[in-house]
């Protein structure tokens, strides 16, 4: 197990490499200078230049990228040129807000759809079957803004339900934090039971057609014991890759839900950085987005034996 953890972490590390390496340099060719926006148009030649000697962009792009290298190495991701405050810190902050949504959306979402793809795939070509496919289609064609701007209007607005705009951590008032989190991780909850049901039909029509499930249903058993005991583990194993996917890209790829919903996570970030035309800010969030994918997967890989008998990691 050791083994195989350390050989994944090195195999990691190329590609965190290439990523890093890859942002640098498309953030670097976006045209306007961070200087110029951060003092604004009025400002004077020497200002300019001496704030671009304190951001190091009066550097070779060689010599700046060896520079954030070593301070990433660090743990250092550099000063957000728009508010002054640590990458990092900011990172870590706006992390801890959007990774409850997620796993909760993530969680919840397997719950149901697992089940749900599972009965689908015994009742193949029937009625209920259809219905399960087509809400899992419906579901997954609808855009996520889409949808939370329905929830907005409808739960916020009309029955005034739930509070539409701004945030409250659950930590400082669990009431409202709640309230205020219900909708994100319903819209995120509702979307991911598409992709997660659909892949838990088509892996368990593959298992109900092997020979060791006709024996089982010969000796008698149960299409309840058949189905649990003796089909689940087995159809199990893509579902369970395709869920940590989808955990890793809604970590990095939650902006649109935090932006509808106007909450401050990891994803709003990204967007507000970008929009600033903030190089650090930017740059922080993607490798670290890139972090969560390869540990995510690496979780996923080392959970697949728990799932499936067939597999061993040695």
């Amino acid at each position: 197990m050791l083994r195989f953890i350390c050989t994944r972490v090195v195999m990691a590390i190329p590609t965190l490499l290439i990523v890093a390496i890859t942002v640098f340099m498309l953030i670097r060719l976006i045209p306007g200078d961070p200087a110029a926006l951060m003092l604004g148009d009025m400002a004077d030649p020497a200002s300019l230049e001496e704030l671009r000697r304190q951001l190091g962009l009066d550097r070779s792009l060689p010599e700046q990228m060896a520079i954030w290298f070593g301070n990433v190495f660090r743990g250092d991701l550099g000063v957000s040129i728009s508010t002054g405050e640590s990458v990092t810190s900011l990172v870590l902050q706006r992390f801890t807000i959007s990774a409850p949504i997620v796993l909760c959306a993530v969680l919840f979402a397997s719950v149901v759809a697992v089940p749900a793809g599972m009965i689908a795939a015994w009742r193949q070509n029937k009625l209920s079957d259809t219905i399960l496919v087509s809400t899992a289609t419906l579901l997954l064609s609808i855009p996520t803004f889409w949808l939370g701007l329905l929830f907005l209007l409808f739960f916020g607005l009309h029955l005034g339900w739930l509070p539409v705009v701004g945030y409250v951590s659950p930590m400082e008032d669990w009431r409202a934090g709640i309230l205020y989190l219900v909708m994100p991780i319903t819209t995120l909850f509702l979307h991911e039971i598409g992709v997660i049901l659909r892949m838990a039909r088509a892996s368990t029509l593959d298992v109900l057609r092997l020979d060791y499930v006709t024996h089982a249903r010969a000796k008698g058993l149960s299409e309840r014991m058949v189905l649990w005991r003796h089909t689940f583990k087995n159809a199990f194993g893509p579902t369970w890759t395709l869920i940590g996917l989808v955990l890793g890209n809604l970590l990095g790829g939650v902006a649109v839900v935090e932006t509808v919903f106007t909450i401050p996570g990891l994803g709003r970030l990204l967007v507000d950085g970008i929009f600033a035309r903030d190089y650090p800010v930017i740059q922080g969030c993607l490798l670290f987005i890139a972090l969560i994918y390869v540990l995510v997967n690496l979780l996923v890989d080392l959970c697949y034996p728990i799932f499936d008998p067939r597999v061993t990691v040695s």
